[in-house]
């Protein structure tokens, strides 16, 4: 369990959800044609939450598949190799518009490492973003076209997105980094 100070809650993390839901609504004017995709780890229960989101607001939800961006990193072999998890996509997604879901958006190197690799799946008529919270610190020309919270950060400090699925408990946190610590630990990127 981490400790900080505490941005989101259990319930602003639903209403951010449902808000995200009724945004996709409003633009796409339903859900037809739409494809939520997960990225791995968070990004998952997140994608899957605001499908059953869009299915309480259309009565129907779009398909969800998982992303894993690992083998697409851009810092393969500067960091330990992360344990793969599956990729599963609805297929075909030729002419969908796949919406990736993730945790947190930082400097948006997992973003371009999910670019590729939903590519080398298809061609979509459009991708768009959607992410719980966005810290701002970009390195890449990458914006996320729905948002739950915007959160102005110092570079240094980490926030933590814990949900039920993966954590056992709910919450959006920032930490501040620690004086006694070297070592920079960031938080989505």
């Amino acid at each position: 369990m981490a400790e900080g100070v505490v941005l989101m809650d259990r319930e602003a993390i639903r209403r951010a959800l449902v808000r995200i839901a009724h945004e996709i609504v409003e633009r796409h004017r339903g859900t037809d044609r739409l494809v939520l995709v997960g990225i791995h780890r968070r990004g998952v229960p997140l994608a899957r939450r605001i499908a059953a989101n869009l299915e309480a607001i259309e009565g129907a939800a779009p398909p969800v598949g998982t992303l894993d961006i690992g083998l697409y990193r851009d810092d393969v072999g500067h960091r330990p190799f992360p344990a793969l998890a599956a990729t599963r996509l609805p297929l075909p997604i030729e002419g969908q518009t796949v919406i990736l879901v993730d945790d947190v958006l930082f400097t948006g190197r997992t973003v371009r490492a999910a670019l590729d690799a939903v590519t080398d799946w298809g061609r979509p008529a459009a991708i768009q973003l959607a992410v719980l919270v966005d810290r701002g610190h970009r390195e890449l020309p990458i914006r996320a076209d729905y948002v739950g919270k915007n959160v102005p950060t110092a570079r240094r400090e980490e926030v933590r997105v814990e949900l039920e699925e993966t954590d056992g408990q709910e919450q959006v946190i920032l930490v501040k980094p620690s004086r006694d610590k070297g070592q920079e630990r960031r938080g989505g990127e």
